[in-house]
């Protein structure tokens, strides 16, 4: 077992997540596999300590593992799966990613004309390598997530660090573009907070266009190519998974978790819930083996 391996197994001995006395980073352990299910996926980094993760998007598979971590630059609903050895539980720690830490970090980086732009796509996901800074960055933020008092101290600059360790690996660009102004990438970031905000409300892709000042074309196309997904695909998979939230963690019937996500149709939230996930909202033990 490596030394990050062997942090996380001490800090999560719980099945699912477990949180840390820094607030944005949480760390999570399963011991059996996990069907092909979706998921919506926060804004932020995720770290393999032991085993592997495939995540499908857009008719890709995106693997990551201890030597490989995952980046979402913006919250994206997605496809998850994983083999587990009971013996050896999958081990992770996702960290948040702060956009005011993130500006002021490439802020820095820029005035001193260091800024490594390393790959070209704006994608809301990519994998990058774990090389020895990061993996030495991940150490000590997991050494200090042990310690209380270090956490409350050096916690938020081992993150900073860790964010920074981020910008310098490949595929950065994308991080770069969500920090910067009017990119397609952070233009498309405006727009999905105001979906996660207001999920519940009616919407069209005019409407959406208009808050970022894009034309509907180039909003659609821009918006596809971030998230591997047209506006309204992503609406309905956003409402769908708070939907699942609601029935698993409040119990509610299918009739209020419906109303509440913004579903004036119970039935069509019904057919629309099953045909997502492969099990109607009343199968709440299936359900509750996802989280």
């Amino acid at each position: 077992m490596s030394e990050i391996a062997r942090l996380m197994d001490a800090l999560c001995r719980q099945e699912g997540a477990t949180p840390t006395p820094l607030p944005g980073v949480r760390l999570h352990r399963t011991s059996r596999d996990i069907a092909r299910v979706p998921l919506l996926y926060a804004q932020g980094i995720i770290i393999v300590g032991q085993g592997s993760k495939k995540v499908h998007l857009g008719g890709k598979v995106h693997a990551y593992d201890p030597d490989h971590y995952l980046v979402l630059s913006v919250p994206l609903p997605a496809e998850c799966e994983a083999v587990v050895d009971p013996a050896q539980p999958l081990l992770s720690m996702v960290v948040d990613i702060d956009m005011e830490m993130l500006r002021g970090i490439i802020g820095r980086l820029e005035e001193r004309r260091e800024t490594p732009r390393p790959g070209c796509a704006q994608k809301g996901l990519y994998l990058a390598r774990a090389d020895a800074a990061f993996k030495d960055t991940t150490t000590r933020l997991l050494r200090a997530l042990a310690a209380p008092d270090e956490a409350r101290v050096l916690g938020r600059g081992l993150v900073r660090e860790l964010l920074f360790r981020v910008l310098q690996g490949e595929n950065a660009a994308a991080l770069y573009a969500l920090a910067a102004h009017n990119t397609g990438l952070s233009r498309i970031d405006k727009a999905l907070r105001q979906i996660h905000e207001n999920f519940n409300q009616s919407f069209n892709v005019e409407q959406l266009a208009e808050v970022v000042n894009m034309s509907p074309s180039a909003f659609h196309r821009a918006f596809k190519e971030v998230t591997a997904q047209s506006p309204i695909q992503y609406l309905k998979r956003v409402r769908l998974n708070k939907a699942k939230s609601l029935l698993v963690e409040s119990g509610l019937r299918s009739s209020d978790a419906a109303r509440l996500v913004g579903y004036e149709s119970v039935s069509q939230f019904n057919r629309e819930f099953k045909r997502y996930f492969g099990a109607s909202p009343r199968h709440l033990p299936e359900l509750a083996g996802w989280q």
